[in-house]
């Protein structure tokens, strides 16, 4: 029998919570309850309690776990603190959705500072596997859904390549996918032990699993098995050698992460995917994937796409008006979001998340997914600091 009301607790505050509150307002044929926001800085979670209705702010995590009338932990916090309130929450009966990434390689007792620089890769990748392989044995014994938050997955315009992708079916030959941006605007972003990596692991790990979700699909369809067999990577440090001078208009500071990558995953079928992330992209977000198949061709921008463009000449009156993330000012011509947590997918995503619960079925992204994706990161890691390419 379906639920008719869904129960929320939200850990974590920031830019990605905003996103899945607003998901949250779209959601139909279901009632959502969002009854807890936790966040250590109670000012901050306050004002989206008042303006989301959230019912109450808490700052311990543990209580909402401890909560019976929660039915779904959604974590949005940042990437270090995800596997133990992961584990905490289905341990606990909860269902659970995680931002992604769903782990990481964020230190062990012992390692030496700046982690990035100082332990090796091959660490780090055997390390995350261990992992996975643990995470995979607690998610399977709470008999609960692990449903893994990409929203490339749930973005409009690549559901509907993999739409006709496996209607025509089309065989992909090549896909090329990039996340871009100056930086990031969190402190510690350039930091490995709390990001887990660089801009990979922040932000090109959504094309990346994106496409590696399109090649599932297209597997599914054709009832093959289509798996990536090895992973070629190549790392850039470059802003560190700027000065300060050159880098005024960056938001990137790696301490001992990457600042550009490129990853090139061959698939079992002899198809290549080329995943792009760079700190180093002036003009806002540059977020797509290109799929090129035996028949057809699709481009997906995700973010920014050409809906709405803007051109002001001041920004009086506006100065509180959202325009687009990693956009220092309104000035001039932008393209501009709107709607953007519908068309870069988290309200498909959170409709398929609360469904899941409501109606007892398993989520489109799900741990295979997020264990896959992690690992497939690390790989990455380890063929760029070793020059060569990894095997799977």
């Amino acid at each position: 029998m379906a639920k008719k009301e869904v129960t929320i607790a939200l850990i974590g505050g920031g830019y990605g919570a905003v996103l899945h509150l607003n998901g949250y307002r779209k959601i139909h044929g279901v009632d959502v309850r969002l009854k807890t926001l936790v966040d250590v800085d109670l000012e901050k979670a306050t004002a989206l309690k008042e303006k989301y209705g959230i019912e109450q702010v808490i700052s311990d995590y543990r209580e909402a776990i401890n909560d019976p009338e929660i039915d779904i932990i959604d974590i949005v916090t940042p990437p270090a603190l995800h596997p133990k309130m992961v584990y905490d929450a289905m341990n606990a009966g909860k269902h659970v959705i995680c931002e992604k990434p769903f782990t990481g390689y964020f230190g062990e007792a012992g390692d030496p500072a700046l982690i990035g620089k100082n332990v090796s890769k091959r660490k780090m990748f055997e390390a995350v596997c261990r992992e996975l392989d643990k995470a995979r044995e607690i998610v399977e014994a709470s008999g609960k859904y692990f449903m893994y938050a990409e929203n490339f997955v749930y973005a409009p315009n690549i559901r509907k390549a993999a739409e006709f992708i496996t209607t025509k079916g089309s065989r992909i030959l090549f896909m090329k996918g990039e996340a871009s941006l100056k930086g990031s605007s969190s402190p510690v972003a350039g930091q490995w032990d709390k990001t887990g990596g660089g801009p990979l692991m922040r932000n090109a790990i959504h094309p990346l699993t994106g496409m590696l979700w399109l090649k599932k699909t297209e597997a599914a369809s054709k009832g093959e098995d289509m798996r990536v067999v090895s992973v070629t990577a190549d790392a850039g440090y470059v802003v560190p050698r700027l000065t300060e001078e050159e880098r005024r208009h960056l938001s990137a500071n790696p301490m001992d992460v990457e600042d550009s990558i490129t990853v090139t995953l061959t698939f079992s079928d002899g198809t290549k995917a080329l995943v792009i992330g760079t700190d180093t992209y002036l003009g806002g977000t540059k977020t797509y994937i290109d799929v090129y198949a035996n028949d057809a061709t699709f481009n997906c921008n995700v973010a920014p796409t050409d809906y709405f463009q803007t051109y002001f000449l001041d920004e009086e009156k506006i100065e509180e008006i959202y325009l687009a993330e990693m956009i220092p000012n309104k000035l001039g011509w932008n393209r501009s979001f709107v709607s953007d947590e519908v068309l870069r997918g988290y309200t498909d995503e959170l409709q398929d998340f609360i469904e899941c619960v409501a109606f007892d079925r398993k989520p489109v992204s799900d741990y295979e997914l997020a264990a896959e994706c992690v690992k497939l990161v690390y790989a990455a890691y380890l063929s760029a600091e070793e020059g060569r390419r990894i095997d799977l």
